[in-house]
């Protein structure tokens, strides 16, 4: 897209919000560094905004509201844009998690994919029947260097068993995944716990959720069969928070959750 392209409206609301941002800017003629500094922020981020590349927060939302006397229609498409699927989701996710400096995961049915060898995601995502296959597989292996970059990420997984249980792709490429685990769980950057099927009933059957922390703060994503949702409230990302903590409480320690993935390797021969 080119930068002064504005994102189809009927695309998400997201879109029509980003489009409409640009639309009421040149209506007031004002330049991009002037609403820059009207909502406290760098040229390059309104750019980014009016690309829906980028989301309005709450507090800008509300300038812009009162600034242009729009009668609350920024705030409230933002509040209708947090309630529906953003299709440009795994972008803003990918975008973050590569510029990440913590990462929080937790995963009750798949490897999470920074984990991922390239036969397991190549068994998913044939069973998904995603087209382009191999540049899927290649791009999700290159997601995996932030671990081992220069000034690496930091990288907390909270796994269940029944996701190392499920065997993707046959025996010999679960045992080679269960392997890259143990490989991964020796990084000093890299904490990995298993909740095991004994915890029995706990907060992570809700279903899997990552928290990232980047120089902007922290967001949280949830995963759904049809695509994801940013969470960037302060106060759900809170929520994830604690019950990533609540989950933890049920998890094996590092040393005890290693020897549970040797012990599963051991059924795969």
């Amino acid at each position: 897209m080119h930068i002064n392209e504005a994102p189809d409206p009927r695309s998400s609301m997201w879109a029509w919000m980003a489009y409409h941002l640009r639309f009421q800017r040149m209506q007031h003629g004002m330049s991009g560094h002037a609403l820059a500094e009207l909502l406290n922020c760098s040229r390059s981020s309104i750019s980014r905004l009016e690309n829906c590349e980028a989301k309005l927060t709450d507090a800008q939302a509300s300038v812009l509201d009162t600034e242009w006397n729009t009668g609350g229609m920024f705030t409230v498409m933002l509040w209708y844009a947090r309630l529906g699927h953003d299709p440009n989701w795994f972008k803003t996710f990918t975008d973050s998690e590569g510029r990440a400096t913590v990462l929080k995961i937790y995963s009750g049915q798949l490897i999470p994919a920074l984990l991922q060898t390239p036969a397991y995601a190549r068994a998913l995502l044939i069973e998904g029947r995603e087209p382009g296959i191999d540049a899927l597989v290649e791009a999700r292996m290159a997601r995996q260097q932030i671990l081992t970059k220069e000034s690496p990420a930091d990288l907390w997984v909270l796994l269940a068993e029944t996701a190392m249980a499920c065997l993707v792709g046959g025996k010999t490429v679960m045992r080679e995944q269960l392997a890259k685990l143990l490989e991964v769980s020796e990084l000093p950057n890299v904490m990995l716990r298993i909740v095991p099927n004994t915890a029995g009933a706990n907060a992570g059957l809700d279903g899997p959720f990552k928290v990232i922390k980047v120089k902007e703060g922290q967001v949280g994503y949830v995963e759904a069969p049809t695509g994801g949702r940013l969470v960037p409230e302060a106060a759900e990302v809170d929520g994830l928070l604690e019950r990533f903590d609540r989950i933890g409480a049920v998890a094996l320690p590092v040393d005890s959750s290693r020897s549970l993935i040797k012990q599963l390797m051991e059924t795969m021969t």
